[in-house]
């Protein structure tokens, strides 16, 4: 279904550059951007690239729909990443929001996000597909490093990905750290570069495979699987020398970093 854009979009920035990215890609394009920031990483950039950026904690929710109808805003982007330590930090929860949390049968990534989608949508509010404005970010299919599997490695990806794809229809998490066709590590509440932390330390720091995909049931509204620098920067500390994503379904945020920098470090990359 084709979408007509408004020229005036909402952006609720999470971490990390893919806010930054969106918003600049947005202007670029002629469109007006009002921000609406929960994180302090890239407010600053986001600046840049948006009319006006608003700073907010993930509870308060009143807040932002007042901003949202404030703004005459009818259509909204989420991008970044929202981790459970920035609710941590910010744990300022509005009466919506508890209100909401209290009706809620599971906390799953899925369910929060779905709640707090009805709950826009009931002031006018259309959520866009996060891929629309990053769309140059999705990863295509082959190996994109110099370096290829090994046939030893690409049994580790297979089965890793069977793994990941179950977790994902669970909403468990989207990644798997394998060696020699044993799972180390699976993803949880504690994210990817945790989860390769851990199972990098359960591999010995030696020949761990990771393997990250989107869940098969994925909204694009929300929660797209990403990786960046900083995921292959963990990889090497950790003894993770192979990294495969799932073919049109995973952000490459910087690509060209990234395989700068897997080229540099004899790393592998694979789409599959």
């Amino acid at each position: 279904m084709t979408i007509t854009l408004e020229h005036k979009q909402c952006l609720i920035a999470g971490n990390g550059i893919l806010p930054i990215k969106m918003a600049q890609n947005a202007k670029n394009n002629g469109l007006e951007v009002v921000a609406i920031s929960l994180s302090n990483d890239n407010c600053r950039e986001l600046k840049k690239y948006c009319s006006k950026v608003y700073s907010f904690g993930c509870g308060q929710l009143d807040s932002i729909k007042k901003v949202l109808i404030d703004e005459g805003i009818k259509q909204l982007t989420f991008i970044g990443k929202v981790s459970k330590t920035m609710i941590l930090k910010r744990p300022k929860f509005e009466p919506t929001a508890l209100e909401l949390i209290k009706k809620a049968t599971r906390l799953n990534d899925d369910m929060v996000m779905l709640i707090i989608i009805e709950e826009l949508n009931k002031i006018g509010i259309t959520i866009l597909d996060q891929t629309i404005f990053i769309k140059d970010s999705m990863v295509k299919e082959g190996v994109l490093t110099k370096r290829k599997p090994t046939p030893e490695q690409m049994a580790d990806i297979e089965y890793g990905y069977k793994i990941a794809r179950e977790m994902g229809k669970l909403d468990i998490g989207q990644s798997v750290v394998m060696k020699e066709k044993m799972i180390m590590a699976i993803e949880a509440i504690e994210g990817t570069d945790q989860c390769i932390k851990r199972g990098g330390k359960l591999a010995r720091r030696k020949n761990a495979v990771v393997v990250k995909v989107a869940k098969p049931q994925q909204d694009k509204r929300f929660d797209i699987p990403a990786v960046g620098l900083k995921t292959l920067k963990t990889m090497r500390r950790y003894g993770a020398n192979v990294l495969a994503l799932q073919t049109g379904e995973t952000i490459m945020v910087d690509q060209a970093k990234m395989i700068e920098y897997a080229n540099k470090h004899n790393m592998v990359i694979i789409a599959v």
